[in-house]
């Protein structure tokens, strides 16, 4: 039996909402799925593949056996959030799947996914207080992904934990970058009462730095934790970039997911009747496809500078490697425009934009087939007609002259991530001390603070 590609609500129903778009897959339904897991010698997925270590040949082997309570214990053991890493993680363990040698790899997220919902269901997850206190007081700074994960795997060792956060609520990117259809904000408020019920104290609409010094929380607890992540997002700067109707992407992104959540009327950038144009190709990107597509866009584009990835796995990343290959989101079936090669010159427009002039590139390859440089393509300048632009193109790390890394007097790494400093007890976890990357990572580097 093959996985299960079209695990996803209908394109013509799910463009008109803004509800998760994946299907919930029935216990009967990923049953043959992970009966596939069951002849696996060496689980890749777990010791290479998956950043927090999940069981998932035990978690599979107990979702085969029917005992999803089972499946939630060892689940739960590494995954303090998998009602989060089950809708949004890309799923790193399938790339590595024994299984992708000969034919396709496991299900394993939708595997999580069944499992962490069936366990709220019935009532399974419940608040772990920890069996002691040890006296010990940190303060946390950001309510993201790394900081959620640091102040669970503190408190459950004994410390008494402050979360601050300078949003009105929790969850960093998981509440303000990823939608709303990728990912239900209730289920954020519902995780959240449960880390209040271990004790854990959230203050929101507070900036450390500026609402609050950096400095006075090294003073009045025994340990900071840095978890911004990356707040400077990469932006084009090239001539007519001061038009109107040119954004970020979480200006986007945050704003219809603020609109949604009732924190604002509506969001301020709207791309009803409009062709917009996303420039970038990631997963950031995506998000804005279908955002844009929901808002009720004439048309949607995508460009990216980077070549178009090969169909399927290249040889510069050979199992079990993350593989170099292109990717369709669920955002790009319900209707975008997809090129490559493609590199930005100029805005154009009085007062608002209303295109962009682009030029083809040409790239040079590694013998593996990995891109490595591009050259201008003669003759191929052309415009892109555009009344909203979005720019996805990621995220350059932390500036110098954040208030919290000048209070706290933190040095950095050439590029710009944050170093720890034990001696002070001040330590940093997820995208500010390594740079942007994965959810699943920043629960990763939470759960690894080496505090005791």
């Amino acid at each position: 039996m093959t996985r299960i590609h079209d695990v996803y609500r209908p394109v013509e129903t799910r463009r008109q909402d803004f509800r998760e778009v994946e299907r919930s897959l029935p216990l009967e339904t990923i049953r043959p799925q992970v009966e596939r897991c069951q002849n696996c010698g060496i689980p890749f997925c777990h010791g290479s593949g998956c950043p927090l270590g999940n069981r998932i040949p035990d978690q599979n082997r107990a979702v085969f056996a029917g005992d999803l309570k089972r499946a939630y214990a060892l689940l739960a053991e590494n995954d303090d959030f998998p009602e989060f890493t089950s809708r949004v993680c890309p799923a790193l363990c399938e790339s590595c799947c024994a299984r992708e040698l000969d034919e396709e790899s496991v299900m394993i997220r939708q595997s999580e996914k069944l499992i962490i919902d069936t366990a709220f269901e019935n009532g399974w997850v419940l608040p772990r207080p920890p069996a002691r206190e040890n006296g010990r007081k940190a303060a946390i700074i950001g309510a993201g992904p790394a900081g959620l994960s640091a102040a669970v795997t503190l408190r459950r060792r004994g410390w008494q934990v402050t979360v601050y956060e300078k949003e009105r609520k929790i969850g960093g990117l998981l509440r303000y970058g990823i939608p709303f259809f990728k990912l239900d904000k209730a289920r954020i408020d519902r995780r959240q009462t449960l880390l209040e019920a271990e004790g854990i104290r959230f203050v929101t609409d507070t900036e450390i730095g500026r609402d609050i010094s950096a400095e006075y929380l090294t003073r009045a607890y025994d340990a900071v934790v840095v978890a911004i992540g990356t707040p400077a997002a990469r932006d084009l700067k090239i001539p007519g970039r001061e038009l109107d109707g040119i954004h970020l992407a979480l200006e986007f992104l945050g704003g219809q997911n603020r609109a949604i959540g009732g924190e604002i009327p509506a969001n301020p950038i709207n791309a009803k009747g409009k062709r917009v144009l996303v420039i970038g190709g990631g997963d950031t990107g995506s998000d804005c496809v279908g955002t844009a597509i929901r808002q009720g866009a004439v048309s949607v584009t995508q460009i990216e500078i980077m070549p178009k990835p090969p169909e399927t796995r290249s040889p510069s990343t050979p199992w079990p490697q993350w593989p170099y290959l292109l990717r369709t989101s669920s955002s790009h079936l319900e209707g975008c425009e997809r090129r490559w090669s493609l590199n930005s010159l100029r805005f154009l427009g009085e007062g608002a934009v209303t295109g962009v002039e682009i030029e083809t590139v040409d790239w040079s390859f590694s013998p593996e087939g990995r891109p490595l440089r591009f050259t201008p393509k003669a003759d191929t300048r052309e415009i892109i007609p555009a009344e909203l632009v979005l720019l996805a193109m990621g995220f350059t790390g932390v500036p110098a002259d954040n208030p919290v890394v000048r209070q706290l007097g933190l040095s950095q790494t050439q590029r710009t991530a944050l170093i720890a400093d034990p001696a002070r007890h001040i330590f940093c976890v997820g995208d500010c001390a390594s740079g942007a990357s994965l959810v699943v990572r920043a629960l990763a580097s939470g759960r690894a603070i080496p505090l005791e």
